[in-house]
């Protein structure tokens, strides 16, 4: 008998005729691995990757979750007579795309997690210290349905809103009744919202109203703003010719239940030849900061490869929230090395930070659709960032002239403070 004749016959961990029907030692053996190594992945430090550091944020040389975080209680039949051979009963595909809030001391994740039959479901993580040691809670969310067609949620957004209240933004997507016969990815999305005040126990409301066919990436904002509940939307969706409008819009409702907008105002467009020429979408609740409304969203663009998706930041006026005050350009993250490689390639997506007491702010993005990782800021980096990078001149020859002006300042600085040492480290003669 060849090797894979033993393997196409596995032996059972536990003899079931045994008299007492007690695990034997190699089932014992085999558990004892599989609830080791889950624990080392959970208490394994999460160093700081000293090979980057653009001065923007700090990167770290693991994901802070990936699918081999998931309990084995979620994926394993632990009774060995239904299970003897012990093998994954209901396997997890990946961990990704998480809101982020700090609640009772602790950093909370609510998890994008997908199993392998492609449905995905919420799940709460939560870390001292944000950065690694992050544990899920006792089970994943089951949030009510609105509706029996309800198919995939997924990418949560949390706010805390000034209502006392803690929400959730998501997308729900259903199977579009009106697709082809014969063509089962037409998809139909909209937002789903329910809320919170423990992370346990979830209200759920009725969906968002607009007067988009498609509705992805909504993120509600933090404050009443004249008296009403504020949105960040994308009225359109879906992969839309380059330069034909789309973009970021901003929206009132006057109740959070139904929330209802009718006008959707693009605060922050797509743009042709830029990082989101081809669509772009809110990620990140919105950090208030005495220079106005931080915020960290997406952009995506064509390569020959195929979409790339980056972060970018940037800022809108305290009192007007949908007036955008500065805008750098370029992106602010994207996939790098190992990043770039997963079941949606050369993607990172956020849709969750945290500010710490300290003034430090945990950026929690996905890669690849894949797993989940943190960069490391801070508030005065990110203003520093936003207020001083100069805007995208959208042309190569403008471009050009922008990094000529940074060139001829730096030697004209260099000249100025007479230092030779300067000149050799910079290589200027």
């Amino acid at each position: 008998m060849n090797q894979r004749d033993k393997f196409s016959k596995p032996r059972p961990l536990l003899d079931l005729h045994s008299k007492d029907k007690k695990m034997n030692r190699e089932y014992k053996k085999r558990l004892s691995n599989l609830a080791a190594g889950c624990e080392k992945k959970i208490k394994k430090i999460n160093k700081r990757d000293k090979n980057w550091n653009n001065g923007w944020y700090e990167r770290f040389q693991s994901p802070v979750l990936t699918r081999e975080s998931i309990p084995l209680t979620w994926r394993y039949d632990l009774n060995p007579e239904t299970n003897p051979l012990l093998i994954e009963r209901i396997a997890v595909n990946a961990v990704f795309n998480s809101g982020a809030i700090i609640h009772e001391g602790k950093v909370l994740l609510v998890c994008r997690v997908e199993g392998y039959d492609r449905k995905s479901f919420f799940a709460v993580a939560e870390s001292k210290n944000g950065i690694d040691g992050f544990r899920f809670r006792h089970k994943p969310l089951l949030i009510a349905e609105n509706s029996d067609d309800e198919t995939n949620w997924y990418d949560m957004r949390l706010t805390k809103h000034e209502d006392g209240w803690i929400y959730g933004t998501f997308c729900v997507e259903k199977k579009d009744p009106d697709a082809k016969p014969g063509d089962l990815s037409g998809a139909l999305a909209q937002c789903g919202i329910a809320r919170t005040k423990d992370f346990d126990n979830w209200e759920r409301l009725l969906d968002i109203k607009t007067s988009s066919a498609q509705q992805r990436n909504v993120v509600l904002h933090p404050e009443f703003v004249h008296g009403k509940y504020a949105f960040y939307t994308r009225p359109q969706d879906s992969f839309i010719e380059a330069g034909k409008g789309g973009g970021i819009a901003w929206g009132l409702s006057d109740t959070i239940n139904p929330a209802a907008i009718k006008d959707e105002k693009i605060i922050d467009p797509r743009i042709y030849h830029t990082i989101k020429e081809v669509k772009n979408g809110m990620g990140v609740v919105p950090f208030k900061t005495a220079d106005g409304w931080l915020h960290i969203a997406h952009g995506v663009r064509n390569t020959a490869a195929g979409l790339r998706y980056v972060l970018y930041v940037f800022i809108c006026e305290l009192r007007s929230p949908d007036k955008v005050k500065y805008a750098p350009g370029g992106h602010f993250l994207a996939p790098l090395g190992d990043e770039r490689v997963g079941d949606v390639s050369n993607v990172v997506f956020s849709n969750g930070a945290v500010r710490m007491d300290d003034g430090t702010v945990l950026i929690y993005y996905a890669s690849s659709d894949t797993r989940l990782h943190a960069a490391r800021t801070s508030i005065d980096i990110l203003l520093d960032y936003a207020k001083n990078t100069p805007p995208d001149p959208l042309t190569t020859t403008e471009c050009v002239r922008q990094r000529i002006s940074l060139i001829d300042s730096n030697i004209k600085y260099i000249e100025k403070s007479g230092s030779k040492k300067l000149k050799r480290l910079l290589n200027i003669h």
